[in-house]
Order: structure tokens, then sequence, then C-alpha cells
């Protein structure tokens, strides 16, 4: 078969589920799409799959780098296009599974062909980054590139930081560079696609009860120990949910409680976030209401086996 099919979803929808009954039917591989899910040091706050569900079927490209090694969305394209490459030469079908909207992005549309940064530019604005926060990187980025300032929160320390070294290591605005249309590396027809698209009240629920069964089979460890390798603030991987009021509950400034609601409340924004991408950028993907899941994967089965 040999065919790929993209399953989209807010965080806790159901569809790492869906892959890997997916992938069992149909003798395929589950391929991680959440930008998360690649730290080792995150196995149970990212969600990754669990021992019972790696052994149902083969996994990729979950657990794989080390949290303090930069990891970005081209070095996660270069990887999954190998990993298609090779499903597709053993005839297997590969499942594309996640929540990380511009991991899809890349993959069905490309990416802008911006030059390697050189590694003094870097390692420039990520002492700045550290000297002057995100409101300071701002306020040079309204300088030099206004229009590009505009479209980026004021807050986000890591595409500030981004844009900036984009503009000294090219002389041009990222926002041209993303201006270039791109090939997409997968080719139109060549792949199928699906957002899970649940209920927001029945997404909150599971939301809860996930996160609650993380603390339980050892979250607030996880936790600590990362918090304890000190990373940089504007490394990807200090964006965790739930790292941050676990290990503060640990130091006892804050009690259980608030740590798990503080870290609910910030899964449900982020589930929000990514809905709104979802519509707004795939728009034209079939919807699955996952409370309809379990019929789903021999649904899909059947369909993987008839042409596009």
């Amino acid at each position: 078969m040999g065919a790929a099919i993209l399953i989209a979803g807010p965080t806790a929808s159901g569809k790492s589920a869906l892959a890997v009954g997916l992938a069992e039917a149909i003798g395929g591989i589950v391929v991680n799409a959440d930008s998360m899910q690649v730290y080792r040091e995150l196995r149970l706050l990212s969600a990754r799959p669990e021992a019972t569900d790696e052994a149902r079927a083969p996994h990729a490209l979950y657990g794989h780098v080390p949290a303090a090694e930069p990891y970005s969305v081209a070095r996660w394209l270069d990887e999954v296009l190998a990993v298609l490459a090779a499903a597709r030469a053993e005839n297997r079908p590969a499942i594309v599974v996640g929540g990380t909207g511009l991991y899809f992005e890349a993959l069905t549309c490309g990416l802008s062909p911006i030059p390697e940064i050189p590694d003094d530019v870097r390692v420039f604005w990520r002492a700045e980054a550290e000297r002057v926060g995100a409101g300071g990187l701002h306020a040079m980025l309204e300088v030099r590139d206004p229009a590009m300032a505009a479209r980026l929160e004021p807050a986000d320390t890591q595409r500030l930081t981004r844009a900036l070294e984009v503009l000294d290591g090219t002389g041009r605005s990222l926002r041209d560079w993303q201006a270039v249309v791109p090939e997409p590396p997968l080719a139109p027809g060549t792949y199928r696609t699906l957002v899970l698209a649940p209920d927001r009240g029945w997404l909150h629920g599971r939301i809860a009860r996930r996160f609650a069964g993380m603390v339980e089979a050892g979250g607030v460890a996880e936790a600590v120990a990362f918090a304890a390798l000190g990373l940089a603030p504007d490394q990807p991987a200090t964006r965790a949910i739930g790292v941050a009021p676990l290990a503060a509950a640990s130091r006892g400034e804050i009690d259980l409680r608030e740590a798990i609601e503080r870290a609910v409340i910030e899964t449900r924004r982020y589930a929000k976030r990514q809905e709104t991408w979802f519509r707004n950028r795939m728009a034209a993907w079939p919807r699955l209401d996952p409370r309809n899941i379990d019929e789903a994967p021999s649904r899909l089965a059947k369909e993987m086996q008839s042409p596009s």
C-alpha cells in the first residue's frame, strides 16, 4: 500500500488511540507530529504513547530528542520524510498523527527556503533574548521590521528571536521568506487527511481526567527532573504544559490541587488555539467527531484500500 494518512486534532481528543488502532488494522507505522512528544524527558507530560500502544504497532519520532537539543519544524520535516520514504520502500502505510498544525502545513505545503543562519548570529540573538526579554526583542523588531513585529505576539520570545536572527542572518525579513511558495513535500493524491473535531465540553472533561492520570503516574517527578535541567527559556521544550506548576507544587509554592488546575486551564487554552489553527489553516480536511471513534479504524482501513 505505502500510502499515508494524516490525522490532526486538539490535545486529548483521542487521535493517538485512533492512529494505533488504524496502524494495527492495516499493518502501518505511527509517526509523531507533535512538537512536545519528540522530547525524551517528557513521556508523561507530553502524553506520549504508552508501552502497550507501542507494542501494538511500530512508532517513529517519539522521545528521540534530548530536551536541551534545538529542534525545529525543518528538522522534523527532514526526519518525517525519511520515515515516510522507508515506509514506502516496505510498502507499509504511515499514519502521521499529532496536534502541531505547523508540522502538517510543512509536510503538505512545504517550508519557506530560509538559508542556514550563521552560528554567531544565532548565539548573539539568544544572548539578547536572555538580556532584554521578549518585550525588548519586540521593541527592536518594531524599529527594524515593523510589519513582522505586528504579526508576532509581544511575549513570544522564540518567534521574536527567530525574526531578528533571520533579518540579520539573511538581510531579508522573515515575512519575505514566508511569502516564497515552496514545493509541497507530499504530492497531492498520495495521502489522506482527517481532523478530529470534538465537542468542547467533552474535550474539557478528557483534558482534566488525563492530566489527573499524568500526575498519578508520576508527573510531578517528571516535572521536577525536567525543571532541574535548567534550560534557557527560549528552548522549545520549555513550553511543555504542566512542568512549571507541578515543579512549583514540589517546592511548596502552591498546593498540588492548584498546580493541576493551572495545568488543566492552560491545556484547555492550548486546545482552543489548536482548534483555531485547524479551522483556519486546514479547513478542507474532513472532520470526525471523536465520540464516534470506535468504528473509525475499520472504516479508514477500508478507505485506505481504495484509490484517492
